[in-house]
C-alpha cells in the first residue's frame, strides 16, 4: 500500500488524545458513581458486562484510525478486469473426443468445463470459440454474450468429425482472430499495452495427424503477434473407448490405435512454453474442470494501482454507526 499524501498519516497522533479524553471521562464517571447514594439503583445501572462499556470506544477509535488512513489518499495494487482484453477458445472435436477415459466423455468434460470458465470470466470480456478437428471454424466471433458462447460449447458435438487432429492449422487460426481484434482496437489504445489484449486457451486431446502447419509453426505465429497460449492435454492413455451415437449405438474400440487416442502432453506443453502461457494436463473431469478455473479467475484481468480513499471512507461511517448503535443498546446512562 501506498500513499498519495503520507504527511496526513500524522492525524493518527489523535488516538492516544482520544484514549486519554476517554479515561479521563471515565474516571469522572467513577467519581460521580462514588458520590450518588441510592445504592439499588446504582447497582442496577453499574451492572453488566464491563466489556459492553469497551466495545463501543474501541469501534469509534478503530473508526477514527480509518479515517485519518483514508485522509491520506492511500492506493493498492488490485486485479481489475481489462475491457480491452479477448479470450479465444479452441476446443478440440475431433473423434478422440467421444473417448471414455474421462467421464462421460472427453468432449461432454470440456464442456462442463468451459462454462465453468466463462462464469468466472468478467462479464465485459470478450470470448470467441474456435472448434477443430482436421479444419478450424470459427464457432463464435469475439462478444461478450457470454451465453452465446455458452450455446455454441454445448453445440460442439454436431461438428464433431473424425477427419484428424489439426493443432498447428488451429492455433493459426486463432492468431488471425487475433490479430483481426487486436486491429479492430488499436485505434482505442491509450498509453503503452501493458498486458497481453488475446489470449488463447487451447485444448485438445490428441497428436497432430492433419493441417498444412506442424503445432510448433502454430505456436511461433502465436508468439511473434504476442498471444499467450494456454495449453491443456485431456485424456489418459489411448487404450480407452468411443462413445457411441444414435449411428453406432454403443461403445466403439479403439481398435488397438492406441496413439490416436492419445494426448500429446509434451507438445502442448511446449507451444505454452514458447508462448508465455501455462500448460495444464488434465486426466479426469476435475482436472479439467480445476484447469478452466483458475484460468477463469486470471484472464481477462489486470493489475492497476488504484485509490481505495472512498472504501476507507465507506468502512468509517460502517464502524462509526456500528459505535453509535452499540453505545446506545449497552452504555449505562445514570438519571
Amino acid at each position: 500500500m501506498s500513499f498519495g499524501q503520507p504527511l496526513l498519516l500524522l492525524t493518527l497522533l489523535v488516538l492516544p488524545l482520544a484514549a486519554a479524553l476517554a479515561w479521563l471521562l471515565e474516571r469522572r464517571r467513577m467519581r460521580y458513581a462514588i458520590r450518588y447514594t441510592n445504592v439499588d439503583v446504582l447497582a442496577t445501572v453499574a451492572g453488566g458486562r464491563p466489556w459492553r462499556r469497551i466495545v463501543p470506544g474501541a469501534l469509534f477509535l478503530l473508526a477514527v484510525a480509518v479515517l485519518c488512513v483514508a485522509l491520506a489518499r492511500p492506493h493498492m495494487t488490485r486485479s481489475v478486469a481489462n475491457d480491452r482484453a479477448t479470450v479465444i477458445l479452441v476446443l478440440d472435436v475431433s473423434g478422440s473426443m467421444q473417448a471414455q477415459d474421462v467421464k462421460p466423455t472427453r468432449l461432454g468434460a470440456a464442456q462442463h468445463a468451459i462454462h465453468v470458465l466463462l462464469d468466472r470470466l468478467p462479464s465485459r470480456l470478450k470470448v470467441a470459440l474456435i472448434l477443430f478437428a482436421a479444419d478450424a471454424e470459427v464457432a463464435t466471433p469475439p462478444t461478450t454474450n457470454h451465453a452465446l458462447v455458452g450455446q455454441a460449447v454445448d453445440d460442439a458435438e454436431f461438428f464433431n468429425g473424425y477427419g484428424g487432429t489439426a493443432i498447428g492449422d488451429a492455433l493459426a487460426t486463432a492468431v488471425k482472430l487475433g490479430r483481426e481484434v487486436e486491429g479492430e482496437r488499436s485505434l482505442a489504445a491509450v498509453g503503452p499495452r501493458k498486458q497481453p489484449l488475446v489470449s488463447i486457451v487451447f485444448l485438445s486431446d490428441g497428436h497432430q495427424n492433419r493441417g498444412a502447419l506442424q503445432p510448433l509453426q502454430g505456436a511461433d505465429l502465436a508468439k511473434r503477434a504476442g498471444f499467450p497460449v494456454y495449453t491443456i492435454a485431456l485424456g489418459t492413455t489411448g487404450n480407452t473407448t468411443l462413445a457411441g451415437n444414435g449411428l453406432y449405438g454403443g461403445s466403439l474400440p479403439s481398435f488397438g490405435f492406441a496413439r490416436g487416442l492419445a494426448p500429446d502432453p509434451r507438445t502442448l506443453r511446449a507451444i505454452a512454453q514458447v508462448t508465455g502461457g501455462r500448460f495444464f494436463r488434465a486426466k479426469t473431469a476435475g482436472d479439467v474442470q480445476s484447469a478452466y478455473s483458475q484460468l477463469g479467475s486470471s484472464l481477462g484481468r489486470t493489475r492497476e494501482r488504484t485509490e481505495v480513499t472512498a472504501d476507507g471512507l465507506a468502512l468509517a461511517a460502517v464502524l462509526l454507526v456500528a459505535a453509535g448503535v452499540l453505545s446506545a443498546l449497552w452504555a449505562p446512562r445514570l438519571p
